[in-house]
């Protein structure tokens, strides 16, 4: 995920970081201290040796006034040099437009653009997830019998975050991070959080093993008792499930959560399977699609460079045609050459056995063999390989766009090779967030702080520990608030706490090059190449300066160089 431009980290990852803050800083020397080594050997090492910590002729309670003291004293001072940053650490704002590159591509070599339709060429308002959340609500009172009391509960917009994890069994909804860790006061049973002791006690730590994580495609099956949320649709399922559980556990109810599970999986399923969702768009589409015109832009960018474009989605024609005229107009077919609905992904890049099937503009379905895939008409499900045999498009000169990172990315890049673009309307959000003063203030400071703890922990006398303490417990405290600061619930969609979330991981392994929308294509030559920021790893010096991605700090984008030229 972007990060912002924190001076301190060099610092904090350098053996010698609180050496060279104390050689800066004579007072700061530890009590019997006699100077600051400058050889190649950390300063930080001899500062830390018992013979200079030895306080000769002091009494023990002197001796630990003195380095409590002291500790407080480097503590002061590095709170100093860190206020000292901010100004400048706040210039280096993050561009909600860009675009990010976890592996290097050059946008030179594409030739052919593929899209997803929902959440990549059409956004929709809030008022879809409200839409869902209600019909789902009603369908399980309706026709699952459940209780009438559910209609109290009203759609929560900002409750649930995507990539989130949830326990089947356990009926627990939680975020997890990259490696299979519970971000302990991320566990919710209903609308309320679950106490970190009965987290650890149930799953006997904070680890899930990966027999009982979800499968590949983030799925509930074949044993695993975990689910995954990975779709923008999924936000209004994780809201209905904490509301039912929530009701049952109010009322006393004793109830089987996988039941509920599957009752609220299918609740939505039908929402989108019999159409209801698709027919209320469709009859007012101003008040659920975010009209489109740089998505229009993006399309006849690509069609005037003379890049040839396709459409794949599981959503049906008069949805998508619907949708199309709105955002782009009613030659939109004219741009793409290839156009394929209700495409079933992720069973459209694997299953080899379904044929192509062409529809008439009434939808009529037609019988006749596919030879070739014409411009101008649509296509029904068929699969992937059968694509790649009649057009041809194959390897690294595709770059297909979508934002469900498992139903429309990983396949294609682990077994095709395509290039991949992962869509995250929240990065935009959380980009501006990351821009905020009190953002910076705090990750500032957590960093300096965290980098304190590291060096000063091995003063083991009972005075000094006394003082890491209250360090410690300052640190878990602005943890907590950074996660705050993203979603009082469940915190960032891309960390737990200074990990990256499994969701993130995700993202890296299988998308090239990541964004908010694809309008934000708009601000690159069609000849750009995104280069990933050359992070160290943590064996690694930090000897270069950080990079970031072109256009993310202050370096201009193409439209803003061509207009001061």
């Amino acid at each position: 995920m972007p990060t912002l431009f924190l001076p301190l980290c060099r610092l904090a990852r350098s053996g010698s970081g609180v050496g060279k803050l104390l050689a800066r800083c004579p007072a700061l020397h530890p009590p019997g201290g006699t100077g600051i080594s400058e050889k190649c050997q950390p300063a930080y090492r001899n500062l830390t040796s018992p013979a200079r910590l030895s306080t000769a002729g002091m009494s023990t309670s002197s001796a630990d006034g003195d380095m409590t003291s002291w500790l407080w004293s480097v503590y002061n001072e590095t709170k100093r040099q860190t206020e000292d940053l901010i100004p400048a650490i706040s210039n280096n704002f993050v561009n909600p437009d860009t675009i990010f590159s976890n592996n290097e591509m050059s946008l030179q070599d594409i030739e052919i653009y593929g899209f997803d339709y929902d959440y990549t060429l059409a956004f929709y308002s809030s008022n879809l997830h409200t839409l869902i959340f209600n019909i789902a609500r009603d369908i399980l009172i309706q026709e699952h019998r459940y209780p009438e009391g559910l209609k109290e509960y009203e759609y929560i917009p900002d409750f649930v975050v995507r990539g989130l994890h949830y326990d089947v069994q356990k009926a627990l909804l939680m975020k997890i991070d990259a490696f299979h860790y519970i971000q302990l006061g991320t566990v919710y049973r209903g609308l309320n959080p679950v106490s970190d002791k009965e987290v650890i006690a149930m799953y006997e730590g904070c680890h899930v093993p990966l027999e009982i994580m979800s499968d590949f495609y983030g799925k509930s099956s074949h044993g695993h008792t975990m689910k995954q949320f990975m779709d923008i649709f999924s936000l209004p399922e994780m809201t209905l499930l904490s509301c039912v559980n929530d009701y049952f556990m109010k009322h006393n109810i004793d109830y089987e959560p996988v039941h509920l599970y599957k009752d609220v999986k299918e609740a939505i399923g039908d929402v989108h399977v019999r159409g209801i969702m698709y027919r209320a768009v469709e009859a007012d589409i101003e008040k659920y699609i975010c009209y489109g015109e740089q998505t229009h832009a993006v399309l006849r960018k690509l069609s005037e460079n003379g890049k040839k474009m396709f459409l794949i989605t599981n959503s049906p024609l008069d949805f998508v045609d619907r949708g199309m005229n709105y955002i782009v107009g009613k030659d939109w077919r004219d741009l793409f050459d290839v156009v394929i609905v209700q495409a079933d992904k992720p069973s459209f890049f694997n299953d080899r056995r379904k044929p192509f099937r062409r529809v008439t503009d009434k939808g009529v379905l037609l019988w006749d063999r596919i030879h070739h895939l014409e411009k101008g008409q649509i296509y029904k499900q068929g699969n992937l390989y059968e694509f790649l045999r009649l057009t041809g498009w194959r390897g690294s000169k595709v770059l297909y766009f979508g934002d469900h990172i498992y139903s429309d990315l990983a396949d294609l890049t682990l077994k095709h090779g395509w290039r991949t673009g992962a869509i995250i309307p929240e990065l935009r959000k959380e980009i501006k967030i990351m821009n905020t003063e009190e953002y910076v203030h705090t990750m500032t400071w957590l960093q300096s702080l965290t980098n304190l703890l590291e060096h000063m922990q091995v003063h083991r006398d009972a005075a000094s520990q006394a003082v890491i303490q209250h360090w410690v417990k300052e640190r878990e405290d602005m943890r907590s608030q950074a996660k705050d600061i993203f979603n009082p619930q469940f915190g960032s969609l891309f960390r737990t706490y200074h990990n990256p979330t499994y969701f993130s991981r995700r993202l890296s392994r299988f998308a090239d090059i990541y964004m908010a929308s694809i309008s934000c294509l708009l601000n690159y030559d069609l000849q750009h190449t995104f280069y990933p920021r050359r992070t160290p790893l943590q064996h690694e010096a930090p000897f270069w300066p950080e990079q970031t991605s072109a256009g993310a700090m202050n370096i201009p984008f193409q439209s803003t160089r061509a207009g001061s030229e």
